[in-house]
């Protein structure tokens, strides 16, 4: 390949994509990525499930999930079709199903029949909730998902109704995981020629990728798990707190100590914050005073001062911008993050020119070369020679060097490691992992327990010459790099692909950063509510009637879907380089993966600017969160269509609903919407949340009780799923309550139970079995901080 030309990760791996509503992203992922991808309208399979607004009769977020994708009708009843229904399985890699289960679409579709014909063929079977439970034929939307997997227990102000997040967040991270855990199985089957049928439930990606009560939380958190969270909505906004200012609003960041001693510098040393218990997190977060004094300094200066200032005094600072203020910012426009596009005749609009880069060069389907493509990749001979125990971890034998660090490197390498990849977390304590910097030593708290288990940890200080050539020697033999340092720190340290290519030509760097490695904002520091704050999140994150009341304040997005767009473009990469024989570079930006889910209110936005009519609203009626019978308890209730209309006021009780004919349609619905409301929110008050969930979902009414993160173990849909585990740690205080199952298949083993690691606690061991030191040279190394050893409780 030329310089600058995209050589497609994915190139001559064959996808049939059978999916039709949201989860029709996981299909542009792949495309994306270079997947020879067709969509198929497989005749008594395919089912068409409208979501999102229409516009002059085009449904946009479909049009945007499938740009670039062909299409196919095929009918298999006929002679014609069916020779053409077996063509295409017979060239398949991966097949994506979302039928219902239990459905005559799911019989038709018969994949244990596909599979006993093609047991090579990957197969990603998407549902709502998975297909082994009860709980099969329950059906979800996204307030369903944000109450049962606890998000929506974080989202709202005390006192006031939970808030469902903006957009179609559980479905565009559970299209990520999904994604992912595919990838996975193909990878596995080029080793082994062996494939699987995966049992993906939405529910669990969304649990997962989006804000995961069990997950690693913010550095705010402190090492606790978000479900340590007091019961009700708690105001959690001065851990990340917006300001008012001349024209709006900021938010900042003053959690790190030295964050806030330039926050103390730039408002000009005030004697009464002058103690240096301030310099305490817990001292700053309990000051009543130091909040309005911060505004009071901020109370005359605009937006873009602030930013300027915050940056140069090292306090990450960012603007609370509306979407279409982030897409016309400079950043997005050096990037080259949207094109304007046709989505159909007639309709053009701002489109994302792909969500990551490879090579340095956009993935998108609209960098894919044209035709001839390489040939599908048969096998991975390079990775099937490794050596492997059988215990069905997909990805064992791979070696990863991880110098990620909080969220999104910490969990992009825990999820290879729970697969069996054998990851080596490279830590100094002089620049710890900000997951690490507010633990004491030694001590193990849930958050870093859940984001790095299964790892090993070596102690090597990078700023030393020789540290750095124990890292490239390392680095020698790895398979996967990861980091999501600043952009350029790795450049610095000639730890980027390009300089780590004469030392290991088949290496695959991965990097992630806030706002990407390039443009103006490059260098800008980036936490996940800054980037919310910059990308218009935070500010479509809001109660109608309360504009300025920003809610994102507790919600740890999107650092955990862009560890998964990260660990997806590391497998992608993988793939290529059995083919190519040579590594790459992946990178990603939390702005861009932010505003990709976006970009369904952004195109109608746009196009209702440019005079088109939105002919459909987003959501039917009803469509919110009701208060149930308990205290502080919420059932949520959504309807998507005249049957799910009917059955609702059938349940509940109102023939005089079902027979009213203005309320026959959606329009009419829509219009209705108030008093609709009433009589669910009357109905739902003489019930308690799970009784209310239970009678709506028997009717087939996507509904949802709103669970805490403490009761999401203990629920039975996630013990009969082994959602999530309990595991005790040689260095923690208690048990923690951890995720378990990644993949739900017959070849893949649940995740083994490796504790996280203190800084630099297999030291030795690395330094001996990888770089092939003595224990004296070891031991020598150590007396002179280049490795360092573990801190243990006991020495502290």
């Amino acid at each position: 390949m030329t310089e600058n030309q995209y050589d497609p990760p994915l190139a001559g791996v064959r996808v049939i994509d059978l999916s039709t509503g949201p989860m029709l992203a996981i299909g542009r992922l792949y495309a994306d990525l270079g997947a020879d991808i067709t969509r198929v309208d497989l005749a008594g399979v395919t089912t068409a499930v409208p979501f999102g607004p229409v516009v002059d009769g085009v449904e946009i977020a479909a049009a945007l999930a499938t740009l670039g994708i062909p299409s196919t009708r095929v009918d298999p009843a006929t002679p014609q079709g069916s020779a053409a229904w077996r063509t295409l399985l017979e060239g398949a890699d991966i097949l994506i199903e979302t039928t219902t289960p239990g459905s005559p679409e799911e019989e038709a579709l018969d994949v244990a029949a596909l599979r006993r014909a093609r047991p090579a063929l990957v197969v990603l079977s998407v549902s709502d909730f998975g297909r082994d439970t009860r709980f099969a034929r329950w059906k979800g939307t996204s307030p369903v998902f944000h109450a049962l997997s606890s998000e929506l227990s974080r989202t709202g102000a005390p006192g006031r109704e939970p808030l469902v997040p903006p957009g179609e967040l559980p479905y565009d991270t559970a299209a990520a995981q999904a994604a992912f855990v595919a990838l996975t199985v193909f990878l596995d089957r080029l080793r082994t020629g062996r494939g699987d049928v995966i049992d993906f439930s939405v529910l669990e990606g969304a649990a997962a990728a989006l804000d995961p009560a069990f997950g690693m939380a913010g550095s705010a958190a402190m090492g606790e798990s978000l479900a340590s969270l007091p019961r009700g909505r708690t105001d959690e906004s001065h851990k990340y707190p917006i300001i008012p200012c001349l024209d709006g609003h900021v938010r900042i960041c003053v959690l790190a100590k030295r964050q806030w001693q330039g926050m103390f510098e730039w408002m000009g040393r005030p004697e009464r914050f002058a103690d240096p218990s301030f310099d305490n997190l817990f001292v700053r977060f309990a000051s009543p005073d130091l909040i309005p004094a911060i505004a009071a300094f901020f109370a005359d200066r605009t937006r873009a001062e602030l930013e300027a200032s915050g940056q140069r005094y090292g306090v990450p600072t960012a603007a609370v911008l509306s979407v279409e203020e982030a897409v016309g910012t400079e950043q997005v426009a050096a990037r080259g993050f949207f094109r304007d596009l046709e989505l159909a005749p007639g309709l053009t609009a701002p489109v994302p020119v792909g969500i990551a880069e490879v090579d340095g060069v956009r993935a998108s389907v609209l960098n894919v070369p044209p035709p001839p493509r390489p040939a599908r990749p048969a096998t991975a001979a390079r990775l099937a020679a490794r050596p492997r125990a059988e215990r069905g971890l997909p990805l064992e034998g791979i070696r990863v060097v991880d110098f990620g660090v909080i969220i999104v490197g910490g969990d992009s390498t825990r999820m290879l490691a729970d697969l069996g990849a054998e990851v080596v977390k490279v830590e100094n304590s002089a620049f710890p992992d900000g997951a690490r910097a507010s633990l004491p030593p030694g001590v193990m708290m849930p958050g870093f327990a859940s984001g790095h288990r299964n790892k090993r940890s070596i102690g090597i200080d990078l700023q030393h010459p020789e540290g750095l050539e124990l890292a490239r020697r390392l680095i020698a033999e790895a398979d996967l790099v990861f980091t999501n340092w600043k952009p350029g720190t790795m450049e610095k340290l000639g730890l980027d692909h390009a300089s780590l290519a004469s030392v290991n030509p088949g290496v695959v760097v991965i990097d992630s950063s806030a706002f990407g490695p390039t443009g103006p904002w490059a260098q800008r520091l980036g936490y996940g509510p800054l980037v919310r704050a910059a990308t218009g999140f935070t500010k479509k994150w809001v109660y109608p009637d309360a504009p300025d009341g920003f809610q994102d304040d507790i919600t740890v997005y999107p650092d955990h879907v862009s560890s998964r767009i990260g660990a997806l473009l590391a497998l992608a990469l993988l793939v290529r380089r059995e083919r190519t024989g040579r590594g790459g570079s992946g990178s990603s930006a939390q702005a861009e993966i932010m505003m990709s889910h976006m970009v369904p209110d952004l195109v109608v936005s746009a196009l209702a600017a440019r005079g088109h009519a939105v002919e459909t609203p987003a959501h039917d009626a009803p469509w919110g969160v009701f208060p149930a019978a308990g205290d502080d308890d919420w059932l949520v209730v959504t309807v998507r269509g005249d049957d799910e209309w009917r059955a609702l006021t059938t349940a509940i009780g109102r023939p005089d609903l079902r027979d009213d004919d203005a309320l026959r349609t959606r329009a009419g619905r829509d219009a209705a919407r108030q008093r609709i409301d009433e009589a669910v929110g009357a109905w739902a008050a003489a019930h308690t949340a799970d009784e209310g969930m239970e009678l709506l979902q028997a009717a087939r009414v996507p509904a949802g009780a709103m669970l805490r993160g403490a009761d999401l173990p203990r629920w039975e849909l996630s013990l009969a799923r082994r959602t999530f585990r309990e595991e005790t740690h040689p260095f923690g205080t208690q048990p923690f309550t951890l995720e378990n199952v990644q993949i739900h298949a017959e070849h893949v083993a649940d995740p083994p139970s490796g504790p996280a690691p203190l800084l630099g606690e297999h030291t030795a061991q690395i330094a001996a079995e990888a770089l092939g030191l003595s224990a004296d040279e070891t031991s020598a190394l150590v007396e002179r901080g280049i490795l360092e050893a573990p801190l243990l409780p006991s020495q502290v």
